[in-house]
């Protein structure tokens, strides 16, 4: 059981003692063991008091899937700093504007060789320039500043305290069993709050932790069947990408655990692993950076009844949805808080102590939640209502489409004109007019997509989710998707 309280980068060291030379983080090309992860944790901190680290000052992290990233990380929470991880491929304006909105004066890149944008750069693993940022008190025991994506508006700066991202982690670890001396398998960026909780569950046991850089189909497959791997992080984009390779290798057998989440993780594709891999313990989770990740589980010994579902809130997660819209809201006592420097944020995110997810929700008859869309994402085509994600599940059914992202785009004649992106699988012969007819029957007619575009694979956005902003955004400047 993972304590409920403390600073996170001590618990990690106590967990170091504990493991000694037992493997901690496996990379490409480098691996540690724990206690060379706590010497390189300590070093860490030993040159941020040295830089006159003041308590709570929120310091820049560049990560990139490098084993010593998450020493790193550690070396911040000793010397009483705030993280706010960055990755190393970030444009300029991208850090620029990072810099600019915690004050961070701060940076720690354990890797200082490798090419960066200019603020980014350093001769040193820790480096200063210079003064601090004025205190804060919502970053009085923080432990990171995580900034959002940004889809909906300019990203903001998620606040999660230790004690209270401490507790998450013990919830989790209740509902999920990490288990001392497991390895966990990890395509998912550092920068990311899944592939956050996902690392410091796997340390905080005792397991091993192996890293991919960047994920990759093939790649991600001969790990998971060609070493001890007995637990994946996965976004169900990765799992799309995953699927034909897979299928294509008939001795390619997994049998571990899948954790899926991120985004909806759609029953027909959820099927097709379960019949792929049987062996295999696949689960769905649902979360939010704001509640400090994790708030409903879907376990692996209830998917095949409940596939399509969240399944059922986490022990301390209170859910309700709200009259009006069906809004998904949640009370927690692991949520964040605040958003940093904004307070009228803050509050609108709230409504008496309930989040307000923004996700669209409908309770089920068996007890569980199911997710029908985004609030934000709702398409007004002629007056009506579409959910983008009702529209994905029912193409995403058929059997010769991979992957499915709807989006709504400016229209004279009816406001909102539906698109529906396409991938379709390896050797499949798709046309508008084949897939509107075989929809006719699974659909009202108010839900049928007006335009049907096709692509090799769905677009990304930087956490390895499928990004609709980004569809939308090819769609109205009339810029197909790359074949």
């Amino acid at each position: 059981m993972i304590p409920d309280a403390g600073n996170l980068g001590q618990q990690l060291i106590e967990a170091c003692e504990r493991s000694g030379m037992a493997p901690a983080i496996v990379g490409a090309a480098e691996s540690l063991n724990y206690r060379s992860f706590a010497d390189s944790a300590g070093k860490t901190a030993e040159s941020l008091c040295k830089a006159r680290i003041e308590a709570d000052e929120p310091v820049l992290l560049a990560v990139s899937n490098r084993v010593h990233d998450l020493a790193g990380l550690c070396g911040i929470w000793l010397a009483g700093g705030v993280a706010v991880p960055v990755h190393r491929t970030s444009i300029e304006a991208t850090v620029a504007t990072l810099i600019r909105r915690t004050g961070a004066r701060l940076l720690v890149n354990m890797y200082p060789n490798i090419v960066v944008a200019a603020p980014l750069a350093a001769d040193t693993p820790v480096s200063s320039r210079g003064a601090p940022p004025p205190p804060r008190p919502l970053l009085a025991g923080a432990a990171y500043i995580l900034f959002t994506s940004g889809s909906t508006g300019e990203p903001k700066g998620v606040v999660l305290a230790h004690d209270r991202f401490s507790r998450k982690l013990g919830m989790i670890d209740t509902a999920l069993g990490f288990v001392g001396g497991e390895r966990t398998l990890l395509p998912l960026q550092l920068t990311f709050i899944f592939g956050q909780w996902v690392s410091l569950l796997t340390l905080l046991r005792g397991g091993t932790l192996e890293l991919c850089e960047k994920f990759e189909a093939t790649g991600t497959l001969g790990r998971l069947v060609g070493t001890p791997v007995r637990r994946v992080a996965l976004v169900p984009t990765m799992l799309r990408a995953l699927l034909p390779v897979a299928e294509a290798r008939s001795d390619a057998r997994y049998s571990g655990a899948i954790m899926a989440g991120g985004e909806p993780l759609p029953a027909a594709l959820g099927r097709r692993f379960r019949a792929l891999w049987p062996a295999a313990a696949l689960g769905d989770i649902y979360g939010l950076t704001e509640t400090g990740s994790c708030d409903f589980f879907l376990p692996p010994e209830a998917y095949d009844e409940a596939a399509g579902s969240i399944g059922r809130p986490g022990a301390g997660i209170e859910f309700r949805l709200s009259p009006g819209d069906g809004e998904l809201q949640i009370r927690t006592p692991t949520a964040m808080r605040g958003y940093l420097d904004a307070p009228e944020a803050t509050a609108a995110a709230f409504d008496d102590g309930w989040f307000r997810t923004g996700d669209l929700a409908r309770s089920r008859a068996d007890g569980r939640v199911e997710l029908v869309g985004r609030a934000k994402d709702l398409i007004v085509r002629s007056g009506n209502k579409i959910s983008p994600l009702e529209v994905e599940r029912v193409f995403a059914e058929h059997p010769e489409v991979a992957g499915a992202l709807a989006v709504g785009a400016p229209d004279a004649s009816k406001g909102e004109a539906l698109h529906l992106l396409v991938v379709p699988r390896e050797g499949a012969r798709l046309d508008q007019a084949r897939l509107i007819d075989w929809a006719r029957e699974r659909l009202d007619r108010f839900k049928l997509p007006d335009f049907i575009h096709f692509a090799a694979e769905l677009p990304l956005g930087r956490s390895g989710k499928a990004d609709r902003g980004m569809l939308r955004t090819l769609i109205q400047a009339k810029t197909p998707p790359r074949p």
